[in-house]
């Protein structure tokens, strides 16, 4: 397996504002707060605005608009920078997703989702999920496909690297319940829960360290899309 490159997440700020080998943290992107307009008089209009009255407006626009940013990047949306290769080539290097912050306050975790969660390491990380609690996840079958609960995983031509294999390491893991077994796409160049099956909880991560699923990937322009879950799992049970 390549040598692990390690991947922070970062993030870029309030809404607007996740990675590698040993893990592939991501980083928020800056915060920026719209400001409100300013009042003027027409040539026919009424008496002018004192300077300061217009100031004060302005002032409570802008501190609005903080006000709501804050509270849609504490509580709904944050946007993540993607600083490596663990994800290719669903996500690339330099890649920018927004996060879904209420996504599992309203339903479960499911297999394929992509998550931003706290990693091995305490940082922002970013990974595919391929097992939740309950399920029997192992490596490999006879033709080298992960298997979840017993069905094998059909990655090729889906989202997993090209030409990488599902995976290099063996495991047979039950994850515990409310735990998640997580994987980068790019299985070579990917440090996570293989690499933590020592840990003490067999390198699943507590649903309770996740922020929220990655459902939008809207920089670069030319890259935008949404993050939809794969049919590949639709066959697990």
């Amino acid at each position: 397996m390549g040598e692990a490159d390690e991947s922070r997440l970062g993030a870029a700020g309030p809404v607007g504002s996740a990675e590698g080998v040993p893990e592939d943290p991501v980083e928020p992107a800056a915060e920026t707060a719209g400001e409100g307009e300013r009042s003027t008089r027409g040539k026919t209009g009424g008496p002018a605005k004192k300077k300061g009255s217009g100031l004060l407006e302005t002032l409570m626009y802008t501190l609005g608009g903080v006000v709501v940013a804050l509270l849609v990047h504490t509580f709904l949306l944050q946007s993540f920078y993607i600083p490596s290769e663990s994800m290719q080539n669903t996500l690339l290097v330099n890649d920018y997703v927004v996060v879904n912050k209420l996504a599992y306050k309203l339903g479960p975790v499911e297999r394929g989702d992509i998550v931003v969660f706290k990693g091995w390491d305490g940082e922002d990380t970013i990974k595919r999920v391929i097992g939740v609690g309950g399920d029997h996840v192992k490596c490999c079958d006879a033709k080298q496909r992960i298997t979840v609960n017993g069905t094998p995983l059909d990655e090729e031509g889906k989202y997993l690297y090209p030409g990488a294999k599902p995976s290099d390491r063996e495991f047979d893991v039950k994850v515990p319940k409310g735990r998640l077994w997580l994987m980068g796409d790019h299985r070579n160049n990917s440090a996570d829960s293989r690499f933590y099956t020592d840990d003490g909880h067999q390198g699943t991560i507590s649903e309770d360290d996740v922020t929220g699923r990655a459902f939008l990937r809207y920089w670069p322009l030319n890259r935008i899309s949404f993050l939809s879950r794969p049919g590949t799992f639709s066959v697990v049970r």
